[in-house]
């Protein structure tokens, strides 16, 4: 009888540890496919790769098959962390002249982006075909179905999809009406700003308009979307592999979609392709107070960062502080300048430059850094150090647009798979092919090859991937068993919206999902950047006080976060967005 009583009150009450395993994204359909895979008994991996393929439906502008990722698994059993690299790479034909324009110059961001010259080869198909491999219970053919249901029989579209859908219109973003030409061609947007980026017109980019502004009219939220050329690539990768993306009818019409854009077309070759493979490698530990942190090695620059952030302030009472304390946000915006400076000098593809890892994260390098801070008054200037083992660099920015999505999935046995996957900006390239969007990725490199005499390290290379901001993360306890997890979108804020997330969960108690909703502090060239409509807007006299400079501005953040209680894991979305945590 209390059996039956027990398993009446889970029933009731669906968020409860009763139902073992979670699933969180940023779209509600994506999370029921990754929950409809856990309760056919799926492991956390097969419930992550239907959301990664679901997403590739509902949320075309931010991820899906025609981009890439970075995934990490936690093995209950082992009690081993393993991660997968599927960034996309840069075609072999590519050289770091790619995004220079006749004056050897780089390009404006609004020029480079559009079209065939910015496409990866895609990584998330080969990443999900690794990850089932390693640790997949279903059937890999099963994994697919809910995706298809969706492309085939139409979902409803979001406020975020068609907020997105409004850019894409006959006319450039950001014109005003009757204008003649477009407002501030030659700007670069930052996190959260889009006003300067081109929208194509449906000449250019005819298979993204027809299927998110039809007509020239963008798509409105609660309006229904049917992709039956995307439900038939997903069910062709279903019925024969992986090998039916990277080589056949798909990556010929792949190839094809981006050497014959009208708008920058590619010099990627059928060779590049059939050629791509998704790349096991350690993750990146570190500790924080009692805890013990793992991230995503380079190319991500996610666990260096971000533990540099974490590493710099650790010496402060961030606890005794509080969330609400101007001065445990100056220091927060002093050590996030000062990695990010770190960030751009040193990071890129381990493949074809060293990069100094062990030395970003010493714990004495780390410590020199941190004595750069003063609790009382801004650094003002922030440079790259000099960490153990680091090979002479030359630091060079190049600006992220904010995009992505980040899934979590814990299953009944314990199993943990955090994931960030993007196609980069909102549509990526603009080029569609076999239903899917193209990614924009090979722009996160560098535009600059070289500055002051000197190679970049995140520059353009044939067969190289590109930098990236992407941080799953996973944090555990004393005895190694994990109680947290976390990752964002959001270009190059992901990394300070994980560093925030952390800092609001261990130091000062949050849930997971008060944690991921705090509002966020991030920099531009100008000084700090406070999010709009949030509690960081009224640190504003007193971080000026302090010797910033602080503007206030929309930033366009998402994150989605998992943290284990008494009571078993629970889930959180971003409440700035529709994604939704859901037990099994």
């Amino acid at each position: 009888m209390k059996k039956l009583f027990v398993a009446f009150i889970a029933l009731l009450v669906p968020h409860t540890a009763f139902a073992q395993g979670i699933v969180t994204s940023a779209d509600p359909r994506a999370s029921e496919a990754g929950r409809e895979i856990l309760r056919q008994g799926g492991s956390a991996t097969d419930a992550a790769m239907a959301m990664m393929l679901a997403l590739t439906v509902v949320e075309p502008q931010s991820s899906g098959i025609g981009g890439g990722g970075f995934l990490m698994h936690y093995d209950a059993k082992s009690g081993v962390t393993d991660t997968i690299n599927g960034r996309e790479k840069a075609p072999a034909a590519a050289t770091p002249d790619r995004f220079l324009g006749p004056d050897s110059k780089p390009r404006p961001f609004v020029e480079l982006f559009p079209g065939g010259k910015s496409v990866g080869v895609p990584g998330n198909v080969r990443l999900a075909a690794m990850a089932h491999r390693k640790w997949g219970k279903l059937p890999w053919k099963a994994l697919f179905q809910p995706a298809i249901r969706l492309a085939e029989q139409g979902y409803q579209v979001t406020r975020p999809l068609a907020n997105s859908s409004a850019n894409l219109s006959p006319l450039w973003f950001g014109r005003k009406k009757g204008a003649s030409t477009p407002a501030a061609p030659d700007a670069q947007p930052v996190a959260g700003d889009d006003s300067a980026r081109i929208v194509p017109t449906s000449d250019n980019f005819p298979a993204v308009a027809a299927l998110y502004a039809p007509g020239g009219k963008p798509l409105t939220e609660g309006m229904t979307v049917r992709n039956p050329a995307l439900a038939a690539t997903l069910r062709k990768i279903a019925d024969e592999g992986p090998d039916a993306f990277y080589s056949g009818a798909n990556a010929k019409l792949l190839v094809d979609t981006v050497t014959g854009s009208k708008v920058a077309p590619s010099d990627m070759t059928l060779a590049d392709l059939a050629a791509y493979q998704a790349k096991e490698q350690p993750a990146v530990c570190t500790t924080y107070r009692q805890y013990k942190l793992c991230g995503m090695g380079p190319p991500s620059s996610g666990a260096t960062t971000v533990f540099q952030i974490l590493g710099m302030v650790e010496r402060f009472d961030m606890k005794a502080l509080g969330k609400d304390s101007p001065v445990a946000w100056h220091l927060i915006a002093e050590a996030m300048q000062l990695a990010y400076a770190d960030r751009e000098k040193y990071l890129g593809d381990p493949d074809f430059v060293k990069v100094p890892v062990a030395g970003l994260l010493d714990k004495g390098y780390i410590a020199a850094r941190s004595r750069l801070i003063s609790e009382t008054k801004s650094l003002g200037t922030y440079e790259a150090g000099t960490p153990p083992g680091a090979e002479p660099r030359t630091a060079a920015v190049q600006k992220e647009v904010p995009g992505t999505t980040h899934f979590i999935a814990v299953d009944r046995n314990g199993d943990v798979v955090t994931m960030t996957s993007t196609v980069e900006g909102p549509f990526g390239s603009q080029l569609v092919a076999g239903g899917y969007v193209l990614n924009n990725e090979l722009t996160d490199f560098t535009a600059a090859p070289e500055k002051d005499g000197a190679p970049v390290a995140n520059r353009v290379e044939g067969g190289k991937r590109p930098l990236s901001s992407m941080a799953p993360t996973i944090v555990y306890d004393a005895s190694g068993k994990p109680i947290f997890t976390v990752g964002a979108a959001g270009g190059k804020t992901i990394i300070m919206q994980v560093a925030k997330a952390l800092i609001a969960h261990l130091d000062w108690g949050e849930s997971a999902r008060d944690a991921i909703g705090e509002g966020l502090i991030y920099f531009n060239d100008a000084g700090l950047i406070l999010e709009q409509g949030t509690g960081r807007e009224a640190l504003k006299p007193a971080l000026e006080r302090l010797g910033h400079t602080v503007t206030i501005g929309k930033l366009g953040l998402k994150a989605n976060a998992a943290e284990k209680t008494a009571n078993g894991w629970v889930g959180a979305a971003d409440p700035r967005s529709v994604g939704v945590a859901l037990s099994e």
